[in-house]
């Protein structure tokens, strides 16, 4: 079975939005697992304290070495991957996602205050991962991103083996537009928008290249980034 492990001040924001919809299904099921630990468990005083005044001086506090660093060796297995979600980490993506999904389950660290003391980063080798280009107020939200992320992908979470082929970033382009009934549809604008003729004729070959045309397109626009490693992949400059 799949597990994922948090270590956290906050335990008790688990399982939280990772206990709804599909991943919720997946874990009363069995599919997977998870386990909250809560660092200050490994405190070291009467108090609790796990943080304190940065070397250097400067503004918040650093999650202890010690503290964490027992945490850490008391939870982690040889065989699981073990992250740090930290805004100066790598961006986490579906590859990532994938590769860890194909595991036996992952360590994740979430850290608190303003950061985690070096040394424990070095210590355990631990994977600094973001989710994105901003800060939040600890790891937890970041860590349940990643583990959804990650539980999606086991196998029967999804029902059908292809649901996730055509999602965004699969194979590096987002996803098409999607449509559903009615077919004509006003808005609040007062506007009527229909939806494209192709995909209501029924021809499987020219909605297959609509959807592409559509993907590629709407990578170029709003992911240069993402646009500009497909070019430099395929060589193909014509898009």
């Amino acid at each position: 079975m799949w597990r994922a492990t948090a270590l956290t001040l906050f335990p008790e924001m688990f399982p939280g939005p990772l206990g709804e919809s599909l991943a919720g299904k997946a874990l009363r099921e069995g599919t997977w697992g998870l386990e909250a630990v809560d660092i200050r468990r490994f405190a070291r005083d009467r108090h609790g304290t796990v943080d304190d005044a940065p070397f250097g001086g400067g503004a918040g506090m650093v999650m202890k070495p010690d503290v964490l660093s027992d945490a850490i060796v008391a939870v982690a297995r040889l065989d699981v991957p073990k992250l740090l979600m930290s805004p100066r980490g790598a961006p986490f993506t579906q590859t990532r996602g994938r590769e860890l999904a194909a595991g036996p389950g992952v360590l994740l660290v979430c850290g608190r205050f303003e950061g985690v003391d070096e040394r424990v980063i070095e210590a355990h080798a631990l994977e600094e991962v973001s989710v994105g280009d901003f800060v939040l107020s600890g790891g937890e939200i970041a860590a349940m991103a990643v583990i959804d992320c990650c539980v999606r992908l086991l196998p029967g979470v999804m029902g059908a083996a292809h649901s996730g082929d055509e999602e965004s970033f699969e194979d590096g382009l987002l996803e098409y537009p999607h449509f559903t009934r009615p077919a004509a549809w006003t808005g609040p604008d007062g506007i009527e928008r229909r939806v494209p003729e192709v995909l209501v004729s029924g021809h499987h070959g020219k909605v297959a290249e609509w959807r592409m045309r559509q993907r590629e397109e709407i990578t170029r626009q709003r992911r240069p980034d993402l646009w500009g490693r497909r070019i430099a992949a395929t060589g193909n400059e014509e898009k």
